[in-house]
């Protein structure tokens, strides 16, 4: 058992012991190492201003600068904990000042393009960018958009900034940066273990297990500790509700191939296992399926999606979770673990109530498995909320209908937004099958909205509104399978204004 934390800082490595766990990793930069160009915005992960860069060994060989060994990816400071930075590179604006006092390539880009003007959310978008620069080959416009929607500037507009993006990568690459990847691989690799840490200041503890079997034992000990996985909804039970967390147990040192991995299951190719450590980012390129894609863009920004994952997306149970009525609609399943028991049930099972999850105590999500569409199309998952990005859901729906000879043979339809949980439209669902894949069919089944849900009205949307759109949704689905140029989106595929 190891009782400190071991990170590296700006090229620097660091030993911390008797800090509260769940101190945020901005306030530590900003009052214990006076590092202050890391900024204090929303502390909620979602205007970016606190934006850092971190480094792992999960390396993509497609890097530019290296041969894959050092992965870098942008994450929000402000909800990122202290116990998280086991074993990682922790990089922020100042590092990018060179030695001899010029600016980084990212830095100058945008100081040419004018792309700063109060310049409180500059160091954000610098370091955003500089996670782009070191691990995307000149990504396009609409690819820099995506990377930035989690950083918010209120002055210049993004027209200044995306320019400066696409220009840093024709300005000289930093003599430093190759230097400082080989020092990072270096150290990340020296920095590898498998002991568990155990971390206290005295009224707080978190156990940091590198195994599934560490992790189970762990939690079968402590069943009232808190998992964490990315602290993503966690850090604002902490930064807005000032919860205390007496034990948390972070998942996020399990290095277990499944739990943290996709795996197509053997002799079954449409089955697929998606582990819980698996973060949203890695999710998006590992199952490939367009309608899923767009929906996990939308999820939130970037830096949300690099250290979000997927079994803590489905273990928080959020009636409005966007995650949960797509796989739901997938017909997938949810494997949980106590102790040494693996038990498997339906996830539309796993909801029992609002805020309540079938989880004994000690009893945690493993992975899930899905079953991909024979066909993709017959697949589809609409979002409707306030902003295109980095939005909550006021409405959620996922529709796997399967048709031969132009009747419905199958239908899956599953919301979030709509009940105290994630539900399949069941009514819906018997309305269709059998029965002619018409618009006179899809009209018809419309009515058994009214049967299937009856929704609360609140901030993001009122009751009628919810019911309305979903049943619009239905219909959009409906359109775009059957009548593909019509347009039916202001926004993405099929957009009706680019």
């Amino acid at each position: 058992m190891r009782y400190h934390l071991t990170f590296s800082l700006n090229g620097v490595t660091q030993r911390v012991s008797g800090i509260a766990p769940t101190t945020t990793l901005l306030n530590w930069l900003r009052r214990e190492q006076r590092l202050i160009g890391t900024k204090q915005g929303c502390g909620e992960g979602d205007c970016g201003a606190c934006t850092v860069v971190v480094g792992d060994l999960v390396g993509d060989p497609g890097d530019r600068l290296s041969d894959g060994l050092v992965r870098y990816r942008a994450v929000n400071a402000c909800i990122l904990f202290m116990a998280q930075l086991e074993g990682l590179v922790v990089l922020t604006v100042e590092h990018l000042r060179g030695d001899d006092g010029a600016l980084h390539p990212v830095q100058q880009a945008m100081v040419d393009a004018h792309g700063s003007q109060c310049g409180f959310c500059t160091p954000g978008f610098v370091m955003s960018l500089y996670a782009a620069y070191l691990s995307e080959t000149k990504p396009s416009r609409a690819r820099l958009a995506e990377l930035l929607a989690g950083n918010l500037c209120r002055c210049t507009g993004y027209g200044p900034i995306l320019t400066a993006g696409e220009a840093m990568y024709a300005l000289p690459v930093s003599a430093s940066d190759r230097q400082r990847r080989a020092q990072d691989a270096a150290v990340l690799a020296e920095m590898t273990h498998s002991e568990t840490i155990e971390l206290s200041n005295g009224s707080q503890r978190a156990f940091l297990p590198a195994s599934v079997d560490a992790l189970a034992e762990i939690y079968a000990a402590h069943p009232d500790a808190t998992i964490v996985s990315g602290a993503t909804d966690v850090g604002l039970w902490v930064t807005k509700q000032h919860r205390q967390l007496p034990v948390i147990i972070m998942t996020n040192r399990v290095q277990d191939e499944a739990f943290r991995s996709y795996a197509v299951t053997a002799g079954i190719s449409r089955q697929v296992w998606i582990g819980a450590g698996m973060t949203h980012a890695d999710a998006i390129a590992a199952l490939d399926l367009p309608t899923m894609t767009e929906l996990w863009r939308r999820f939130a920004g970037q830096q949300v999606r690099n250290t979000g994952t997927v079994g803590g997306n489905i273990a928080n149970g959020s009636p409005i979770g966007d995650l949960a009525p797509a796989f739901i609609a997938l017909g997938a399943t949810v494997t949980l673990r106590h102790g040494a028991d693996v038990r498997t049930i339906p996830l539309e099972d796993f909801f029992l109530g609002y805020g309540k999850q079938d989880l004994k105590p000690g009893e945690f999500v493993l992975g899930v498995t899905i079953t991909r569409p024979v066909h993709p199309a017959d697949f589809a998952v609409h979002k409707v909320s306030k902003r295109f990005d980095d939005d909550i859901s006021a409405v959620c729906g996922a529709f796997n209908i399967v048709t031969q000879n132009d009747t419905v043979a199958s239908a899956r339809i599953a919301f979030g937004g709509m009940a105290a949980t994630p539900k399949r439209a069941v009514a819906v669902e018997r309305a269709l099958v059998g029965k002619p894949w018409t618009r006179a069919t899809v009209d018809a089944a419309r009515e058994a909205f009214a049967e299937d849900f009856q929704p609360i009205s609140d901030m993001r949307a009122s009751a009628d509104y919810r019911l309305t759109v979903a049943a619009n949704l239905f219909v959009r689905t409906f359109i775009e399978r059957t009548q593909p140029a019509t347009a039916t989106r202001l926004v993405g595929a099929n957009a009706a204004i680019a």
